[in-house]
This record gives C-alpha cells, structure tokens and sequence, in this order.
C-alpha cells in the first residue's frame, strides 16, 4: 500500500581522460531527460551537499540520517536515538537555504545494520529496474531511495504516473512500504514538458499547487 506524506503536494543529487569524458557524456545525457531545470538539479546538488554537512557536523555518528533532494524538496530518513535528536536535525536542516518543503521521516531507533542498508540498495536497485522496465512509465522522472524496506517516490510527476510507481514498486519483493513524496503535475503539464523540456533552459520549473 503506497502512503502519501505531506509532500505529496497535490493531495498531498576515477583517473583517467576515457572515463572522465564518460562521466561526463552519462551525467549530460541524465540531465537531458531531468524534468528539472539545469538551474534547479544545480541547486539540489547545493541543498544536498550542505544537508549532509550540516548532519554530519553536528551528530556525527550519533545519528543515521540520509537526506535525500528533489526540486527542493527535502526527505529526512533514517535513525536517531530519541525524539530531540530527531527534532535537532530536523531543525539543523532547515536552515539550509532554499529548501522549499522540508519532510522528516526519521525513525526513533538504533541505527541499522550493514546488511540492512546493503538490503535496501538491492531494493532501491530492484525498484528502479522495475519502473525502467514498464511501457506506460517514465523511469527517470523518479527518485528512489530505501530505508529499512520502505520505498520513497520522489519526482516531478502526474498522479498517475505516481500512483503508477507506486503500484509497481509494492510488488517488488521486500518491500515493505511504499512512500509518495511527490510534486504532482497535470496531464496537460505533462505535455507540455515533453514537448518543451524545462532541462536546458531558465523558465522556472513547474510548482505543484499546495
């Protein structure tokens, strides 16, 4: 069963020439087809970058958090020892600017394991192949990311098209919630998106309507 957090608007980031240039050739190509705008996966790099820092700075090993960016939105997953600690870095995130909706799912807990986050990339690995392999899907309008066998669906997305993932994710084997943390666009939208990417140009970015 797929769960809607309050980011679910609507209803709711190697030696050598060879390699390098290949990097860099998958990195452009992956942008082409980011609903983003340059300047906007530029900025989530930032956000995301300055999260991290401002976790690890503070908490240490104190905490296991993962922050994970979208279009400015931020997901808070992960471990931390008690209930003030869980609000600490929630609070230490905010201060990063430009964040425009912060979400906090941390859990109150010991931090996992190894083989626990181990499990989760072969989840988060399994989903993605899962959403690459269907028709009616564009797999890299997502972002995916596990936490202790839940799955977070992030994106610039129609509710279709979220709701589609999110079936499709819950049949993945292991999984053991399924998380929306969505900006919901319409179909009209949508179109005008593949007609016209945002990617490559300065027009703002489509906002999801609170």
């Amino acid at each position: 069963m797929a769960l809607g957090l309050c980011a679910a608007l609507t209803a709711p980031l190697l030696g050598g020439c060879f390699f390098g240039a290949a990097a860099a050739i998958t990195a452009g190509s992956m942008a082409a087809v980011d609903r983003r705008t340059v300047g906007i996966q530029v900025e989530d790099r930032s956000i995301q970058l300055k999260a991290d820092s401002a976790i690890s700075q503070r908490f240490g090993e104190n905490v296991h958090v993962n922050a994970t960016v979208y279009n400015r939105q931020v997901l808070l997953t992960g471990e931390a020892p008690d209930e003030a600690t869980r609000s600490a870095v929630e609070a230490a995130v905010a201060n990063v600017q430009n964040i425009r909706l912060l979400v906090n799912d941390i859990q109150i807990g010991p931090k996992s394991t190894f083989s626990s986050r181990s499990n989760d990339a072969v989840l988060t690995t399994k989903v993605k192949a899962s959403l690459f392999d269907a028709q009616d899907l564009f797999a890299n309008a997502f972002k995916i990311t596990t936490e202790a066998g839940a799955v977070y669906i992030m994106g610039l997305v129609t509710e279709r098209e979220a709701n589609r993932a999110a079936q499709i994710a819950s049949g993945v084997s292991g999984v053991n919630r399924v998380v929306k943390v969505v900006d919901t666009i319409t179909e009209q939208e949508l179109t005008r998106l593949t007609a016209t990417p945002n990617n490559g140009s300065n027009q703002a970015p489509i906002n999801s309507r609170p």
